[in-house]
C-alpha cells in the first residue's frame, strides 16, 4: 500500500504534459470564465509596442487559481471527496479551493496567516469553507496542513506543486494564444506573468512553449522576493530571505517548489522585479484605461511592462492581471497615487 502511495505521489510531483492542460480546460465543462483578453490603443502609443491584457480578475474567485482547483478537486475519487478537502493560503488559493469544493459538495478546510487580507477571509468562508487563521512566522502552514490532512483523511490541495493545479492554470495561456489569434495579434513575442510559488507561471510556460514556441516566458516578482530571478542566474532553488514585506501578499512565498522551479528552469526566459509604488501605478493604469479591479499581485506583470522591465517596444506583449481580490482601502490609495 505504501508502495502505491509513494508511486501516486511521485506522479503527481512531475510535470504535466500539454495534453493534460488541454484535458483541464475541456474537463472544466463550462465552470470557469474564458476571461478577456483586452487592449488600449492609448497604452500601446504610451509604450510602443502592442499590450495584450488578460483580464484574469474576472474568473470565478477573483483569481487565476480556480483553474487549478477546480481540475485538482473535480478529478478526486470519491470516496477521497466524502472526506473533504484541506489547504494553506494567503488567500486566493483558500478562496478557490473553497468554492471548488462547495460546487462540487465536498466540505473544505483553509489555512490562512493573520494578516491576509479580510475581503479573501471573508469570500472562503463565504464558499462554506472552515476557515483557520495562525501566525505563518510562527507555524508552519504547509506542515500544519499536512498534519491535519492525516489526522482528518482529509486530501491536501497544493497551492502549486502538484501537476494537476499547474495544468489548470495553463489552460489561461491557452486562451491567451487563441484569443490573440482572434484579435488577429501576432502570437506574442513575451507574455509576463507574476510568479510566487511558480504554478500558474509553469503551467502557462509549457502551454505556450506547445503552441507559441517563440513566445518568451517571464515571471515577475516583487522587490525583495526576487528568488526565481536569483535561482534562474544560480541554476538552483534558492529561498528569499525574511524580514522583506510588499503589499503584493499574492507573491511572497519563500520559494517556489521544486516541481514548479524545474519547469521554470527549462522554459522560462528570465524574472524581473517591480517595486509596491510601481504595483499601485499599475493599478491605476489598469482602472483607467482598462476599466477593471487588479489586486497588487496582479498587477505587477502590467507594472514590469509599463516601467521597461521587458522590452515592449514594437513588440506583442501579453500580460496576466492574475487577481482582483483587494481591500478597498489599499485599492483607494492606488487609485489616489
Amino acid at each position: 500500500m505504501n508502495q502505491t502511495f509513494d508511486a501516486a505521489r511521485d506522479f503527481y510531483l512531475q510535470p504535466p504534459e500539454f495534453t493534460e492542460i488541454r484535458d483541464a480546460a475541456a474537463n472544466a465543462g463550462g465552470q470557469l470564465v474564458r476571461t478577456p483578453l483586452f487592449e488600449s490603443e492609448r497604452v500601446n502609443r504610451i509604450i510602443g509596442g502592442r499590450l495584450l491584457l488578460k483580464a484574469e480578475g474576472l474568473q470565478r474567485t477573483g483569481s487565476f487559481k480556480a483553474r487549478g482547483a477546480l481540475n485538482f478537486i473535480a478529478g478526486l475519487p470519491t470516496a477521497n471527496r466524502a472526506r473533504g478537502v484541506v489547504a494553506y493560503s494567503s488567500g486566493n488559493h483558500g478562496q478557490a479551493v473553497s468554492w471548488a469544493a462547495s460546487r462540487l459538495g465536498i466540505p473544505a478546510l483553509v489555512i490562512m496567516p493573520e494578516t491576509a487580507p479580510a475581503a479573501k477571509v471573508e469570500r472562503a468562508r463565504g464558499w462554506g469553507a472552515e476557515v483557520r487563521l495562525i501566525d505563518w512566522r510562527a507555524v508552519d502552514a504547509k506542515s500544519l496542513c499536512q498534519s491535519i490532512a492525516a489526522e482528518r483523511g482529509m486530501t491536501m490541495v497544493s497551492p502549486f506543486e502538484d501537476r494537476r493545479i499547474i495544468a489548470g492554470a495553463g489552460t489561461l495561456a491557452m486562451e491567451v494564444v487563441e484569443q490573440a489569434a482572434e484579435m488577429r495579434a501576432p502570437e506574442p513575442d513575451a507574455m509576463l506573468i507574476g510568479c510566487s510559488g511558480g504554478g500558474l507561471l509553469a503551467g502557462c510556460a509549457i502551454a505556450a512553449h506547445a503552441l507559441s514556441p517563440q513566445t518568451e516566458m517571464w515571471g515577475v516578482e516583487p522587490a525583495g522576493f526576487d528568488d526565481l530571478a536569483r535561482s534562474l542566474a544560480a541554476r538552483e532553488r534558492l529561498a528569499n530571505e525574511p524580514g522583506h514585506s510588499s503589499i503584493c501578499d499574492a507573491l511572497t512565498a519563500r520559494t517556489m517548489g521544486d516541481l514548479t522551479f524545474s519547469i521554470a528552469f527549462r522554459h522560462v526566459r528570465g524574472a524581473v522585479s517591480v517595486s509596491d509604488d510601481e504595483v499601485m501605478q499599475a493599478m491605476r493604469l489598469a482602472f483607467e484605461e482598462f476599466r477593471i479591479v487588479v489586486e497588487p499581485g496582479g498587477a505587477a506583470a502590467l507594472a514590469a511592462a509599463m516601467f521597461g522591465r521587458v522590452p515592449v517596444a514594437g513588440r506583442t506583449v501579453a500580460v496576466v492581471a492574475s487577481g482582483s481580490n483587494v481591500d478597498a482601502e489599499l485599492y483607494r490609495r492606488a487609485l489616489e497615487i
